[in-house]
């Protein structure tokens, strides 16, 4: 048997503060080289969007499944919301040098209200392609927030912005910064108040987002009409449509 991937009092810093920086790599350096391969392909690709808006890019490159269903993330997931598994999405989000837009403080679940039955056991792992630090722009968190339930948002300018929205009166002295070197990742729940500056250095910041919940939640189907999501590891507990089920 292998050790287990968190240990415990890693798993238990998790419920505590909402979040976790794991500080070392997640794929061997060949399968992170492909990874990479795949992320230029589609920013390549990308035509008039903008660089951080290549969300699901596994809805048009299945690749990718080989990462999100893969037993390296899977063992990280699996200590944070149990064994039985349901891939929700993926999204690379890259920050262009100098103009990389800035993302506003917010939580994931208030963008997914509605679409799942139930958040308390939703995580993201947010996997670095190109080294992420203070300075271009890396992800930061308020240790915590996570329980304290849905915030008041408002109104915000997204030609600057990647939302339209931002949760008001967020005390950033709390904030920590997950400064992560090339593959290196960070995970957090889905209600953690969280965000990022904008990208005024001269390097790109991207990282792969790849989001779990605990299939104990349903996937609601009226509510995510095309949208598609797999059974990743053990049983369809909630009876969600998923792909592969």
């Amino acid at each position: 048997m292998n050790a287990p991937v968190l240990t415990p009092e890693q798993t238990q810093y998790y419920r505590e503060q909402g979040y976790l920086l794991h500080k070392k790599p997640l794929f061997s350096p060949e399968k992170m080289s492909a990874l990479t391969g795949i992320f230029e392909e589609q920013l390549a690709l990308k035509g008039s969007k903008l660089s951080d808006e290549l969300d699901t890019p596994h809805f048009r490159d299945e690749r990718l499944l080989d990462y999100l269903l893969s037993d390296e993330v899977l063992d990280l997931v699996e200590p944070i919301i149990g064994p039985n598994i349901g891939l929700w999405s993926s999204h690379f989000i890259c920050k262009d040098p100098y103009v990389g837009r800035a993302t506003p403080w917010h939580e994931d679940s208030a963008y997914w209200n509605g679409r799942l039955s139930a958040f308390d056991k939703i995580v993201t792992v947010w996997l670095a392609i190109d080294r992420s630090w203070k300075e271009n722009g890396c992800m930061r968190v308020i240790p915590g927030t996570h329980d304290n339930g849905f915030s008041d948002y408002e109104d915000i300018d997204n030609r600057t912005n990647l939302f339209a929205t931002q949760i008001k009166n967020v005390d950033e002295s709390q904030a920590v910064y997950f400064e992560l070197e090339p593959g290196e990742c960070s995970l957090h729940d889905s209600r953690i108040i969280h965000g990022a500056a904008a990208n005024k250095s001269p390097y790109r910041r991207c990282g792969y987002t790849m989001r779990y919940f605990s299939t104990e939640a349903l996937v609601i189907p009226e509510k995510n009409p095309g949208f598609k999501v797999w059974l990743a590891r053990g049983k369809n507990v909630a009876g969600s449509a998923f792909v592969n089920a």
